[in-house]
């Protein structure tokens, strides 16, 4: 009887020491992938990092993202490569981007584009904020409004006595569905009560082709998509959506001057795939900051129509949450659809 006790206590000792090692051995191995994981955030980067942009050359996205992507590689001492990868309102790249490994080496340069096209497709291919992670708002800016030069308006109030003195018309151009171009005139024609009718285009380059060659009769855009036109005469600008004069075009009205109460902002900004480690977010978002500080670059970016807008992941995450709801109820109240 004492030996069975014996024997009994010893595997159960044996069996103890057994459940202690396997749990030893368990901690270790999370201990060191954990180890692991840190030591490859601490190498980051080791290798070149892709921005993807989900529109076309030549655009406000993609002039941005480049000049953004020279800085980030200067900071962080490898090659930042930009990837256009147009199509679908800018939902083929995004999406692209949402599937990507999320290890901080593939970003999307987005705008307010993303969040309007959000705010009327509900089978998107991604989600608006689970599928990403907000890393860096680049800039903000307003829309510049714009006319062909056979308009004959000058300035804000004379452009809403034109609409409405022509209901339904002539047209408004929008670099596609549901583009944040679009959101920006309907919101116009919802508070002045007016109609013009819209023409959606592939991408913001043809756009301004029409508008320059006259097809269409108005569009509201960002700096770097109309300046350039405007600049050469090619383009009429009557008017700026910021709710006050803005320091990228002094010289311009605010809509709001005739309008009171419009007022349309765009943001730029980058997304990282959801998942990428917070330490790669953070160490983004400190590089990103830390260019948009530079005079070199606020002055780039007045240039190009808009403003340096740093600031942390999770206040750009906080506005992106806010947009999509804001958007919605203009999409319902002014029929803005994909169809």
């Amino acid at each position: 009887m004492n030996l069975r006790l014996a024997a009994a206590a010893r595997g159960s000792l044996l069996r103890g020491t057994g459940a202690r090692l396997h749990w030893c051995a368990a901690a270790f191995v999370a201990a060191f992938l954990a180890t692991g994981a840190a030591h490859a955030q601490d190498g980051y980067p080791n290798r070149a990092l892709t921005i993807v942009v989900p529109y076309p050359p030549g655009g406000s996205n993609d002039v941005f993202a480049r000049r953004v992507a020279r800085s980030l590689g200067d900071a962080l001492g490898q090659a930042v490569i930009i990837d256009n990868r147009p199509g679908a309102s800018g939902n083929i790249g995004t999406a692209m981007v949402a599937k990507a490994p999320p290890d901080g080496y593939t970003l999307v340069a987005v705008s307010s584009s993303m969040v309007t096209n959000a705010a009327v497709q509900p089978n998107l291919p991604f989600d608006a904020i689970r599928s990403f992670q907000p890393v860096a708002m680049l800039a903000r800016g307003p829309f510049v409004a714009a006319v062909a030069n056979d308009v004959p308006v000058r300035n804000p109030a004379e452009l809403l006595a034109w609409l409405k003195a022509n209901p339904g018309r002539f047209n408004y151009a929008s670099s596609g569905l549901s583009s944040s171009n679009q959101f920006a005139t309907e919101m116009f024609k919802a508070l002045s009560r007016t109609f013009i009718e819209h023409v959606p285009y592939r991408g913001m380059g043809p756009a301004v082709t029409d508008l320059v060659s006259g097809q269409v009769q108005l569009l509201l855009a960002s700096g770097p998509s109309l300046l350039p036109q405007i600049r050469a005469g090619r383009v009429r600008a009557v008017g700026i959506t910021s709710a006050r004069a803005s320091p990228i075009a002094p010289d311009l009205l605010p809509l709001a001057s005739a309008l009171p109460g419009y007022e349309f902002e765009l943001w730029w900004g980058l997304l990282a795939p959801a998942g990428t480690p917070q330490a790669i977010i953070e160490r983004l978002n400190t590089e990103v900051n830390r260019s948009l500080g530079a005079p070199e670059m606020r002055q780039f970016l007045l240039a190009e129509g808009a403003l340096p807008a740093p600031q942390s992941a999770a206040q750009f995450a906080a506005i992106i949450a806010q947009d999509i709801p804001r958007w919605q109820k203009l999409a319902r109240q002014q029929s803005i659809s994909m169809e």
